[in-house]
């Protein structure tokens, strides 16, 4: 299962989100520290979920950033993040 596949399988299941785009930007990363010519370590993910509602936004970076430390230590470099509740628009 590749980086990508791993980080999707565990937002699905512990975000149940209503949107969930995940984005390898590891191209725009090369030979910078983190980067590996294989790629997949460094993305952009968009998600709305209701687990973000009456969340800040720190509070949603937390709680991503904590449920994918596990993959912090096998690569995975960077991960910018768009987090949205239901309420929010777009």
């Amino acid at each position: 299962m590749s980086r990508m596949q791993q980080i999707l399988a565990v937002l699905e299941t512990e975000f149940q989100p209503l949107l969930l785009n995940l984005r390898d930007d590891s191209h725009h990363h090369a030979g910078h520290v983190g980067a590996r010519p294989e790629g997949e370590t460094h993305f952009h993910l968009e998600m709305r979920s209701p687990l973000f509602s009456r969340k800040t936004r720190l509070q949603r970076h937390r709680m991503v950033m904590n449920t994918l430390k596990p993959l912090l230590g096998e690569g995975l470099h960077a991960l910018s993040m768009t987090l949205y509740s239901p309420e929010e628009q777009t």
